[in-house]
């Protein structure tokens, strides 16, 4: 399996390349980076240092690993955060080209936005050309709740209203949605949930709510499902091999007290999943 991945890097740290690639690598996949940003640390920090890539400079990389004859060997498209409204035509057209050498190739979306707790952090005009021309184009996308009620302009919380977006998601294109980090009023107290729905039902995984915040994770959650959902064209395993494997990152992460993913030493979680918590099929 080979996945064409387009996302920001960062030399400190592990965000968009740099959480997604090594874990699809510890689980065999063959993945081909490609930078938007290369910066120092990710911009929780406040402060980084590091060049944004042009659009024009991504193309120029796309190009070569096209040139190289790699497209029709590609499985998927990857992307996450969107540092400037440039790259998504960079992407789209990435995506065309991969699909016109490999039918069969699938584009996952990422559509970082913001979350809940911080709101948008992304310029303005990011939301509105998620919402509007790259969420479209996608076969499968990724986003946690908070994300998934501004594409679809609805107010998410419960497991049926969180249902009824996901429907007004896939109507607009992709046919997968995994929605991470789902938080509904009345769930068990301590927990947080996953969700993955395609053509053949929706799923839902609970595990403990760990009390850390971890730029990243969504990063490696994103990247894990659409591998394990490209392998096997199962939402309910690959939403259970996902969780296993993130939980064990995240749960490593805490442990360590340090800020940034613990994302080496947790290889084994992903090349070994626990498959410890029930996925329970909602629909």
């Amino acid at each position: 399996m080979k996945i064409l991945s387009i996302q920001s890097a960062v030399a400190y740290g592990h965000v968009g390349n740099s959480a997604a690639v090594f874990p699809l690598q510890r689980i065999g996949v063959e993945v081909l980076p490609v930078y938007t940003v290369n910066f120092s640390n990710h911009t929780g920090y406040g402060a980084w240092r590091g060049p944004m890539i042009s659009p024009d400079d991504v193309r120029e990389v796309i190009t070569g690993i096209e040139e190289r004859g790699a497209f029709p060997q590609v499985d998927a498209v990857l992307s996450g955060y969107q540092g400037g409204e440039g790259i998504a035509d960079v992407i789209l057209d990435a995506v065309a080209r991969v699909k016109a050498a490999n039918p069969d190739a699938i584009y996952a979306c990422d559509p970082v936005m913001g979350n809940a707790k911080s709101g948008c952090f992304v310029a303005p005009a990011i939301p509105i050309l998620l919402r509007d021309r790259v969420v479209p184009a996608a076969d499968l996308i990724t986003p946690n709740q908070f994300e998934l009620g501004y594409l679809t302009d609805t107010s998410p919380d419960t497991l049926e209203s969180t249902l009824a977006s996901v429907d007004l998601a896939r109507a607009s294109g992709p046919s997968v949605v995994l929605v991470t980090s789902v938080e509904r009023p009345d769930r068990e107290e301590g927990t947080i949930e996953m969700l993955a729905v395609d053509n053949h039902g929706a799923w839902i995984v609970q595990t403990p709510l760990l009390p850390m915040k971890a730029n990243g994770s969504g990063d490696v959650s994103a990247a894990l499902f659409t591998a394990h959902y490209l392998r096997t064209r199962d939402a309910a395993d690959a939403l259970a091999r996902t969780t296993s494997s993130v939980f064990d990152l995240l749960e490593r992460t805490h442990e360590s007290g340090e800020r940034e993913l613990q994302l080496v030493e947790s290889q084994e979680a992903y090349a070994h999943p626990r498959m410890q918590f029930t996925v329970r099929q909602v629909r």
